[in-house]
């Protein structure tokens, strides 16, 4: 292994990163080089493959492939001798990380983290795969053993390898590429996805498909927008039961708040433990939007302990929010959240420990196992809300047994926190604290929304080039620029601009948006690409449409843009989120499953939106007052706005009368200004169809 002669001894490359990810592996005797020239350089210059290696820090399989290949010597010494190991952090660079996962998954069928792939020395992929174990198995061969091959594949049959190489990557170009279709959009797209969404729904259990079940926000967002206008009660009915599901199972965090990343069964049990900040800012808003159809104050109350959790664990002093904490503790998943009866028998009264164990569903068995684990914790429970029922007396009982369990665990040795700030995820948690802030009216998430937007524009915001990079970590920006991170951070200081009315909000909306279509937006195809123009680096720009754990930044870009236009009479911002849905129209007619998201944005475009116009000072109680009666109605497809600032010149001459009132409007049609809140629901709560 080749140490720059400033490092540390036994210290690589990755020292020099501030990506807690790369950073992890800094002592690896893996010759690691970070994404980049130096190491694009070395393999030209000695005609080497490049092995990459992709994960993120709170990656529960990145970690034990470490712990069984990378700590290993013997592996390290030959991946030293026959390649160029790169590393890199996907939540850092997800415009890498999405080529290469194409490319993993169109030649293996599958894909995840850790994502291990087999480059040409011009980045052009000839293998890859997932986890590699240490040892031979079943239908999968060793790290080790899959490396020999392919350096001896390298040095006797490279020009195959290479025209292989250089074939694959035209047929991947070819499978990125979109063409537009001009194939119309009616509400009829609407009510195919609806049918097919509710054909994968689990009606004992909530939620879609099978396990493992992620919660992707996306989709049950999109089927309660649209059982609300249709009157169909089914889907809506789909989406609540399955919010009740999630909330009141183990992949809800029952004593400290907030989501992990998915449930490994059917029935949202047993979370695999990993916490990221875009699940639970996507959950704040589904949970908003399930309290405001059904009135029901636990999910008002589910939004508040999401809250809660990132506001207590996740936030930066700066107002920053983090991106996720770990699965593991001391080496042990879920050991910092789970509990054996022994535990709880100590720590409880015998009456609290009675209703505890029962309430949480606890046994002397437990109910989880980290089969990962060759020495796993015995008897481990998984806290969920087994039987809810408790009389006023238990219900007291179970307020202390929460509050010393709490306690407790709080003494425990925390889960790894990556705590590096990123333009996409923080977006997203801004407009959902917004949003809070608007439905549930907290002051206090109005301050945290308004420091994270200072926080965020501070730091990652280049005011004088109009440019946001994508990442912060203590003190320090990265030069990446990503459409994720101008479009969610967009929306969700309209969401901010739509709960206060500051007009600061929607200027700076308006030049992120202004500095997207500058750097993304292909202006003769439609659509935006992932990434800037320029970097060598890349060997495409993708144009991704797939709405999964995150909603791709095209669905985003599309939604903000549309929402903007109806604020700002901006006819280039309708025309951009217009030919953007043209482009990826084959995919809503063809797939909609996968563009969950993009459905949001085609809702809105289908329909005229209503327009609630505020007229005076916001600032002022009574105009406070009219805002919280504005933003308790369910109604998706609404935009909110004052008559100052850059809202279009026809809501500018919308005057104040006597004091703040609110223009209910559709179009440049307007009812008669009202200061009654009934009368504004009543006008927000008519169903439009389509």
């Amino acid at each position: 292994m080749t140490t720059p002669p400033d490092l540390p001894a036994h210290t690589n490359r990755l020292a020099y990163e501030k990506s807690p990810y790369l950073l992890q592996h800094q002592h690896n005797p893996v010759d690691w080089f970070p994404w980049g020239e130096e190491a694009f350089a070395k393999a030209r210059r000695e005609n080497k493959p490049i092995f990459l290696s992709i994960g993120y820090s709170t990656c529960h399989w990145c970690h034990v492939m470490e712990r069984e290949s990378f700590e290993k010597s013997a592996t390290a010494d030959f991946l030293n001798a026959h390649f160029v190991s790169i590393k890199v952090d996907r939540e850092e660079r997800p415009d890498v990380d999405k080529i290469y996962m194409t490319a993993v998954q169109a030649m293996t069928g599958q894909g995840g983290w850790p994502l291990n792939c087999f480059l040409t020395p011009d980045l052009k992929p000839f293998y890859g795969g997932t986890y590699f174990p240490p040892d031979n198995m079943p239908g999968r061969a060793s790290f080790i053993q899959v490396l020999r091959q392919i350096a001896g594949l390298w040095e006797t049959r490279r020009d195959h390898i290479l025209e292989t190489a250089a074939d694959f990557h035209q047929k991947l170009e070819s499978y990125t590429a979109r063409e537009s279709g001009d194939l119309g959009f009616s509400p009829a797209l609407l009510t195919q996805a609806a049918t097919l969404f509710k054909r994968e729904y689990d009606p004992q259990f909530g939620g879609f498909g099978g396990a493992p079940k992620f919660p992707r926000p996306s989709q049950p967002a999109f089927l309660l927008r649209y059982g609300t206008r249709a009157r169909d009660q089914e889907a809506v009915n789909m989406v609540l039961h399955t919010c009740e599901c999630m909330a009141a199972g183990g992949m809800y965090d029952q004593l400290g708040g907030g989501f992990a990343r998915y449930s490994v069964d059917e029935q949202w049990l047993v979370p695999h433990f990993e916490k990221m900040l875009y699940d639970n800012a996507q959950l704040a808003n589904l949970y908003l939007d399930a309290f405001l159809v059904s009135g029901e104050a636990r999910h008002a109350a589910t939004v508040r302990g999401i809250i809660q959790y990132v506001l207590r664990d996740m936030t930066d002093a700066g107002g920053g929010f983090y991106s996720a904490e770990d699965a593991d503790s001391e080496g042990k998943e879920g050991k910092f959240y789970c509990w054996t009866t022994a535990e709880l028998s100590q720590l409880l009264t015998p009456e609290e420990f009675k209703v505890a164990v029962r309430y949480f569903g606890v046994t002397e068995r437990g109910n989880f196992v980290d089969h990962s684990d060759p020495d796993p914790l015995p008897n481990q429970n998984v806290l969920s809300i087994a039987n809810p029922a408790l009389s006023p007396a238990e219900q007291e009982l179970l307020a202390s047994a929460r509050k010393k369990m709490f306690l407790a665990r709080s003494r425990r040795v925390r889960p790894h926190l990556d705590d590096k700030v990123l333009a996409s995820w923080n977006g997203m948690m801004l407009g959902a604290l917004a949003r809070a802030y608007a439905v549930l009216g907290d002051e206090a998430y109005r301050a945290a929304a308004e420091k994270n937007l200072a926080f965020l524009r501070d730091n990652l915001w280049d005011e004088k080039n109009k440019t946001l990079y994508h990442r912060w970590r203590q003190g320090e920006r990265d030069s990446v620029q990503l459409l994720a991170g101008y479009a969610n951070l967009c929306a969700g200081t309209l969401d901010l601009y739509e709960a206060t009315l500051a007009p600061a909000h929607l200027d700076f909306a308006a030049a992120l948006a202004d500095a997207m279509l500058a750097k993304f937006y292909d202006a003769g195809h439609g659509g935006f690409y992932d990434s800037a123009a320029g970097p060598r680096e890349l060997i495409l720009r993708c144009k991704d449409d797939y709405d999964g754990a995150e909603p791709s930044g095209n669905s985003v870009a599309v939604l903000a843009l549309l929402r903007l236009a109806a604020i700002t009479d901006r006819k280039d911002y309708a025309a951009a989120a217009e030919k953007t849905l043209h482009l990826l129209g084959p995919r809503l007619h063809e797939l909609p499953q996968a563009v969950p998201h993009l459905l949001l944005g085609l809702d809105f475009y289908l329909e005229q939106p209503r327009r609630a116009v505020l007229a005076g000072d916001p600032e002022q109680p009574e105009a406070r007052a009219l805002l919280r009666a504005v933003h308790s109605v369910y109604q998706p497809n609404k935009v909110v706005l004052g008559n100052a600032g850059a809202v279009d010149p026809f809501t500018r001459t919308l005057p104040a009368k006597d004091g703040p009132v609110v223009y209910l409007c559709t179009g440049a049609a307007c009812q008669p200004p009202s200061r009654d809140a009934e009368t504004i629901k009543k006008f927000l709560e008519q169903r439009l169809s389509h």
